[in-house]
């Protein structure tokens, strides 16, 4: 609302997966924002082309004028979708700065990887990012009264929220209305994948194996497939841009072992493992395995959406058999955090030989006899960074 408030001076993208609220926040703004407003999207079968870019420009310039002093607002949804969006984009913004013209413009990505691409082709200097990751525990406890054990097996689509009581619904709908169209139309209709089968399979395991290490190696023995390890890399990198499954890499003194180390695969919202797991919430608090892994999985959930949002880097930290769970980073700062879903032993040896190595700030046990779950979750992961 600030930003549309002030006077016409960058483009505004939101970016992030679908189904984060990216429409329903764009299109509150601009009815408060009291300006007159045109909003379409490039959402659809096939894919839009620039003349339908021009097209909706075109009519938001006649809002803009028949609004005189006040100016108008133009929101395009998914222009990922468009080929050649950020070239049109660019000629058209650029024309209404050389003549005055007084026309906001807002856009909306839900393939965050590929927005990115595009503005830094072609718009350079001429935009401010919002990013808008997967609701946390907090924001889904206060828009829907939700208690930890919920939000660890429901995750964080809001829309899927008034699904819980009838749980095959709930999944049916994450499979079929998230998923599916995230893996369908945000990455295998505008990447190009060979073998869009391998992904899809890589997808299923990055589920099932959220929080654990697998090198690129086993990860193709148990795909069973003929690739290689850079393709299963590339593909793993475009899951993550797509805001599903990331492989967080090896921390060694501030650089990422890129391709060289074992990923960590990491799921942005648990949902995506429930709903595949095929089982109930009863069902998942009484394994105490599963909830362990849900546990993990929240909490690495928690950082990777903030390092997605630019806040922080996330990696592990494995030698030999000393581990660490995750290890957050901005700037100087440095953080090492363990998970316990149970009682946390007497000692910690990955989290000693961690600290004699790199000397972090902070070294914080979450869950166990360390910081309440309940707590970490709720706490914005910049306020474990301050110094």
């Amino acid at each position: 609302m600030r930003r549309l408030r002030e006077p016409r001076r960058f483009i505004q993208v939101l970016a992030g997966s679908r189904q984060v609220g990216k429409t329903t926040l764009a299109g509150r703004a601009a009815a408060r924002s009291g300006l007159p407003s045109r909003h379409a999207s490039a959402d659809e079968p096939t894919l839009r082309d620039t003349h339908w870019i021009q097209q909706q420009w075109e009519a938001a310039r006649n809002l803009a004028v028949e609004a005189d002093a006040e100016g108008a607002l133009l929101v395009l949804d998914e222009v990922q979708k468009v080929t050649g969006w950020s070239e049109a984009v660019k000629h058209l913004w650029d024309a209404d700065t050389r003549t005055g013209r007084r026309l906001k413009v807002v856009l909306l990505g839900s393939a965050p990887l590929l927005v990115e691409r595009g503005l830094g082709e072609s718009l350079a200097g001429r935009f401010e990012m919002l990013r808008l990751p997967h609701w946390s525990f907090a924001e889904m406890r206060e828009a829907f009264g939700w208690s930890l054990e919920q939000y660890l097996f429901y995750g964080g689509y809001p829309g899927a929220a008034p699904l819980i009581r009838q749980p095959g619904r709930w999944m049916r709908y994450v499979r079929d209305s998230l998923i599916e169209p995230i893996v369908s139309r945000d990455v295998l209709l505008l990447s190009r994948v060979d073998k869009p089968a391998l992904l899809r399979r890589l997808l299923e395991l990055g589920c099932a194996y959220s929080g654990q290490i697998l090198s690129y190696t086993k990860m193709l023995g148990q795909l069973q497939d003929a690739g290689n390890t850079t393709t299963l890399a590339h593909y793993l990198d475009l899951l993550s841009g797509a805001g599903l499954v990331t492989g967080l890499q090896k921390y060694a003194g501030g650089v990422a072992r890129r391709r060289a180390s074992s990923p960590k695969l990491q799921v942005f919202n648990t949902a995506l493992i429930t709903a595949q797991a095929g089982i109930t919430l009863a069902q998942a608090r009484a394994d105490r395995t599963f909830r362990g892994r849900l546990v993990e999985s929240a909490v690495g959930a928690h950082l990777t959406n903030a390092a997605a949002m630019g806040d922080c880097d996330v990696h592990y930290w494995r030698d030999r058999n000393r581990e660490v769970d995750f290890v957050v980073s901005t700037g100087r700062t440095l953080v090492a955090i363990e998970v316990k879903s149970g009682r946390a032993p007497e000692t910690l040896p990955g989290m000693a030989a961690f600290s004699e190595a790199f000397r972090p700030a902070r070294k914080l046990l979450v869950g166990g006899d360390g910081i309440d779950l309940e707590t970490f979750l709720s706490t914005p992961v910049d306020n474990w960074l301050e110094p």
